[in-house]
């Protein structure tokens, strides 16, 4: 039987985590142009970068990776991508592309549009890369089902393992309806940050995405309302989601490696009080 013995010095704690945790929570801006969401100098995450890109249609932008390397997802709209001489691709909802360091490519929006954009620091491992988003692939590399119940869900990869890169391994995930992800819950704090990146779910439609740092101290928890635009960050600890009754959570995840050896994503650690 679980039980936890609970002193002054525990709770002290406990609100300590409770304040560090609540600041996780990020919400994107709606606001047209190039936002950043999530990074080194006003985040804990250190590894994992988020950013946003509102085009109205006809705009232009030109990324430009610089120190990083970059993986944009194509959330809503469509757009036509340039000015690479890899990466010469009309893009639609869920597309996504990858662009190494010290690289560049210009995206025109054919409707308006909304990228999340995920970085890490490039490791020198990385070619550019795109890839067509396509429901009907059947289940392997790419199109998964994890889970069982009402944890089952599903996962499309937009930059796979087996995708050449230095960190960054990220995905699409749908819930069942009024369903759990990533249960039992998980973490991967040694080896890997990770942000959750909501979309499709607008208000009144929201989701729960719950954090807590030890094993079985559920007590402990700081639980995120999440909706479209949402991010939110798992620098350490457990990280489950859960969506409303009638609402399905959908999110891009971006795992970021503290080491191009730790890019892997079979390092996932279930809290043992329920991997049962």
């Amino acid at each position: 039987v679980y039980k936890r013995q609970i002193n002054k010095e525990d709770i002290m704690q406990n609100l300590e985590n409770k304040k560090r945790m609540e600041t996780w929570k990020v919400q994107s801006s709606d606001e047209k142009g190039f936002h950043k969401v999530i990074t080194p100098d006003t985040c804990e995450c250190q590894e994992a970068q988020m950013f946003r890109l509102n085009l109205s249609a006809g705009e232009s932008y030109t990324l430009e990776s610089k120190e990083l390397e970059l993986h944009p997802v194509l959330l809503a709209g469509k757009a036509k991508l340039s000015g690479h001489a890899s990466l010469d691709q009309d893009m639609e909802k869920f597309d996504s592309c990858y662009i190494p360091g010290n690289d560049k490519l210009t995206i025109t929006a054919k409707e308006d549009c909304i990228f999340y954009i995920a970085g890490a620091k490039y490791e020198g491992i990385g070619e550019p890369h795109f890839r067509k988003f396509d429901i009907t692939l059947p289940i392997g590399d790419v199109h998964q089902i994890h889970g069982e119940g009402v944890g089952q869900r599903e996962v499309m990869f937009t930059l796979a393992p087996q995708d050449s890169a230095s960190k960054l391994i990220c995905g699409l995930t749908w819930s069942g309806e009024g369903a759990w992800t990533s249960w039992p819950p998980h973490q991967h704090e040694k080896d890997l940050e990770e942000v959750y990146c909501y979309f499709d779910m607008p208000l009144p439609k929201f989701g729960f995405h719950i954090s807590y740092l030890k094993s079985g101290e559920v007590e402990d928890i700081v639980t995120h309302t999440v909706h479209s635009g949402t991010m939110v960050q798992a620098p350490c600890g457990y990280h489950p989601t859960v969506a409303s009754p009638g609402s399905r959570n959908a999110y891009l995840w971006v795992l970021a490696a503290f080491r191009p050896e730790s890019r892997r994503y079979d390092l996932a650690i279930n809290d043992p009080v329920f991997d049962k």
